[in-house]
């Protein structure tokens, strides 16, 4: 549930909001009506990103409030379709603040391409000849973007691994690291393995196979903290301790069991994919990091932490893969992407990636507070009441009071809605 200042937020219809978001952000207002739809993304402008283009798809954009990332007040703008998330990042937003906020960081934006060699007959002595050549391919690598490497990025690293056993039997694989700055980096590290791929193959004698970056990032790494004082936990009929222990008690579940875990780092995504998606980035590649990432000790577990200091206070990790960007692609293509940038104020991909693991960590609250208490559905089918009045042909007014009366039954359902619209236009 939205605290105060959000109420008054959520009350103002769609124009005042905008007004609202100016005021907040210093975005002008004119800059802030793409996110309308009426100025977004065009048809002709989709023609130029994707084939066979027909039109475009839109998803509900709305923004998280209350967040503090790094003693930065920020507004996050948040695209997706399932209700209740935006409102419980933002409550969750709301509960940190009085510890201080969220804490983020990240690595250096490194990203890893990989060359597999196949044929190879010596596979220690091959390993051997590529790693003795490995600054000539450095500097191969490094001639492939010089406006990247201007700004500080390009290759920095070249590992070679053995891969022992695979269907089609042991093989080599390079691992080229490399410094992509403020981009996500896909084009930049595909292009340098292009370019050193025949390097490889001369000096191994080996066949170079594939040629294509891992979307397991896991030297660009994005990590959030908080601190959720203990009295801040109660609520109604639950005290601040059966909170924190309820939230302990179901996070230690995604810890050990992965069909928890599963739906666990789902609810992070969320909160996560949302800011992906409304920043115009690559939520595919960071679902994949993601959960790659949460069986990389051969398990599948939690991506988040959750443990109480010595005061009892509730506090809150979350580490995961972050490749985003704010430069190319999408994000420079697409009008909202870039309204989104400017409302959040984030000026590098590393600021952007502290932003998007705060809120995943905040979204991880809400999911675990609402099961540890009063269950998913009460909060969440709330909301979805609305979706359902609309699916069943409500229209102004009737909305609101259709999924007002289906919440106090506790019958959410299209036909039950279908059937109190019928009885009242009846009368």
């Amino acid at each position: 549930m939205p605290d105060e200042s959000d109420v008054k937020f959520y009350e103002l219809s769609l124009s005042d909001r905008l007004e609202q978001l100016s005021k907040e952000s210093g975005v002008p207002l004119e800059a802030l009506k793409v996110l309308t739809g009426e100025a977004s993304l065009s048809p002709e402008q989709a023609n130029h990103m994707v084939e066979n283009a027909i039109g475009v798809f839109v998803l509900p954009l709305g923004v998280a409030r209350n967040f503090i990332v790094n003693g930065r007040e920020l507004l996050v703008p948040m695209a997706i379709e399932e209700p209740s998330v935006i409102a419980g990042a933002s409550f969750m937003a709301k509960l940190a603040r009085s510890g201080g906020g969220f804490t983020a960081e990240t690595t250096q934006p490194e990203m890893i391409g990989q060359l597999q060699l196949l044929d190879v007959s010596d596979l220690e002595q091959t390993r051997k000849k590529i790693l003795d050549h490995r600054d000539d391919l450095l500097k191969l690598a490094a001639g492939v973007d010089p406006v990247l490497l201007r700004f500080g990025g390009g290759p920095r690293d070249l590992i070679v691994r053995t891969i022992e056993d695979s269907a089609i039997g042991a093989f080599l694989v390079v691992h080229l690291i490399y410094d992509v700055r403020d981009a996500m980096g896909a084009n930049a590290i595909n292009t340098a393995l292009e370019k050193i791929a025949p390097k490889v193959a001369e000096i191994s004698g080996a066949r170079v196979h594939l040629r294509i970056l891992s979307n397991l990032a896991d030297r660009r790494l994005a990590r959030a903290t908080c601190t959720i004082p203990l009295a801040d936990l109660a609520f109604g009929d639950y005290s601040a301790e059966m909170v924190r222990d309820g939230i302990l008690e179901a996070w230690a579940f995604a810890e050990a069991d992965p069909y928890r875990a599963a739906t666990h780092n789902k609810g992070i995504m969320n909160g996560v994919d949302a800011v992906v998606l409304a920043t115009g980035n690559d939520w595919r590649a960071v679902e994949a990091g993601a959960h790659a990432y949460a069986a990389r000790n051969g398990r599948y577990t939690s991506l988040s932490t959750w443990t109480k200091d010595k005061a009892g206070n509730l506090c809150g990790f979350l580490e995961m893969p972050m490749a985003v960007g704010i430069v190319g692609g999408a994000t420079r293509v697409h009008p909202a992407a870039q309204v989104a940038l400017k409302l959040m104020k984030v000026e590098t991909a590393a600021q952007l990636a502290e932003v998007i693991v705060s809120v995943g960590l905040a979204q991880n609250l809400a999911a675990l507070r609402a099961l540890a208490t009063e269950g998913i559905q009460r909060g969440h089918m709330g909301l979805h009441a609305r979706q359902v009045a609309v699916a069943a042909g409500a229209v102004g007014s009737e909305i609101d009071r259709l999924a007002n009366q289906l919440t106090q039954e506790k019958t959410i359902r299209t036909d039950r809605a279908e059937q109190i619209l019928k009885e009242w236009r009846k009368q």
